[in-house]
């Protein structure tokens, strides 16, 4: 098996596994607001999250960066539940220009803080000179996009499907999708090990 497609399949798995469901929670109230007619926005939302993942790892495997795993681990289901949050309160409204860019901004700083989250587990399957570390760096960021990509398609189709079929509006949908991720990750934040000290 090429080297490629060993990284590209840690990016892929990360993304896709069943037990860290965080990243695919995130994923899903990012996309939960748009329809296949905002896809090149959202294509740029999830690449400007994968380059955000991307550069905290950067600056964790060159140990530019260190951060408790515990502070992390906190940060994560945070992240998840201010872009829930900002559905829920922007549910229905027409997305102005300003609102675009301020969710740019987010989504690549929220993809530094998912990727500081990963990246204690990935240096440690990394070795060599810095050098070495640039292309594995990479294959794996594209392992994420590819994974974000499928999992952003998945939730347009079902999107689709509900506002089509069971007659939701857009807006009942991006509700109660919204509300649903909201109730699974307040119980990650509270049950976080950094109450515990």
């Amino acid at each position: 098996m090429s080297e490629f497609w060993i990284y590209f399949q840690i990016g892929l798995k990360h993304v896709l596994d069943i037990n860290a469901y965080d990243h695919v929670l995130f994923l899903i109230a990012l996309a939960v607001p748009f329809s296949f007619s905002d896809w090149k926005r959202l294509v740029l939302l999830v690449t400007l999250f994968t380059i955000g993942h991307t550069m905290a790892l950067m600056l964790s495997v060159f140990e530019i960066v260190a951060i408790k795993v515990n502070v992390v681990e906190l940060l994560i289901p945070i992240t998840i539940l201010i872009t829930a949050l900002f559905n829920l309160f922007t549910a229905g409204k027409s997305n102005k220009k300003e609102s675009i860019n301020l969710v740019f901004f987010i989504t690549l700083f929220f993809g530094i803080i998912h990727g500081l989250g990963f990246s204690n587990y990935f240096k440690s399957i990394l070795g060599g000179t810095a050098r070495s570390k640039i292309l594995p760096l990479t294959e794996f960021a594209l392992g994420i996009e590819a994974a974000q990509i499928v999992v952003v398609f998945v939730v347009l189709v079902l999107s689709y499907i509900v506002q089509t079929i069971f007659r939701f509006s857009k807006r009942d949908w991006t509700l109660v999708m919204s509300a649903f991720i909201i109730g699974v990750v307040i119980p990650m934040i509270v049950a976080s090990e950094i109450w515990n000290r």
